[in-house]
């Protein structure tokens, strides 16, 4: 994946496409502020475990996508606090994913128009 090559759809546009799995973290951090993300130290996609409806990678993919698109930032030297990593134990660099202000944006979006997917 490279965001510096426009296959995002989110750069210089003010429209941005989002798939289900990419909406439905978006709203999860409306709700929540942080969630933790882990990695391999091979990979740069990212790992979110927490939430069942989808597979790790999926959830990976819509997070790498939300962070190109400038909606999320992935912080690897910020992991949460008194949060329980025993999950991710097989990913050796674990962190925190935040909204930014677009981000943010466009969960307020999200809650006042609606998401359909």
């Amino acid at each position: 994946m490279d965001c510096g090559k426009g296959g995002c759809g989110g750069c210089g546009r003010r429209e941005i496409v989002l798939t289900p799995p990419e909406a439905e973290l978006l709203l999860r951090l409306g709700e929540l502020a942080f969630l933790p993300v882990a990695r391999r130290r091979d990979e740069e996609t990212p790992v979110y475990l927490e939430e069942m409806g989808r597979s790790p990678a999926e959830y990976g993919e819509a997070l790498a996508w939300l962070q190109c698109k400038g909606l999320v930032s992935l912080d690897y030297d910020m992991p949460l606090k008194n949060f329980d990593y025993a999950a991710y134990r097989d990913y050796p660099i674990q962190g925190s994913a935040a909204l930014t202000a677009m981000g943010q944006e466009a969960v307020e979006i999200l809650e006042l128009q609606g998401a359909e997917y």
